[in-house]
């Protein structure tokens, strides 16, 4: 049986949410708050740069995480155009410091 599981999740005393996705062989990761995300490699960050560029999503990817404090710990992989320009966020920045920049 494959699960969701929803965690409130403290970073530096600013609150966000934790999600994970239990699917076959994998599972899907992200930290969440009402502005922007972080989440595992599936996420599809060209996507949302390119064709969904008007709806500005903030939003990046880190890859070879396997658990949500992996991805807190991990560098940012890819970004959206929006999280760059409004957020100053950066490839290569560890997903906890991206974090506290959307708070």
């Amino acid at each position: 049986m494959f699960m969701i599981t929803i965690n409130p999740l403290e970073v530096d005393g600013i609150m966000f949410t934790a999600i994970k996705v239990e699917l076959p062989k994998t599972n899907l990761l992200m930290i969440t708050n009402e502005i922007g995300y972080i989440m595992c490699g599936a996420l599809d960050v060209d996507l949302l740069s390119e064709k969904l560029k008007e709806r500005e999503v903030i939003a990046a990817r880190a890859v070879g995480v396997r658990t949500i404090d992996d991805l807190l710990s991990a560098p940012l992989e890819k970004i959206t155009d929006a999280s760059k320009d409004k957020y100053g966020w950066e490839v290569g920045m560890i997903g906890k410091e991206a974090l506290k920049r959307i708070s």
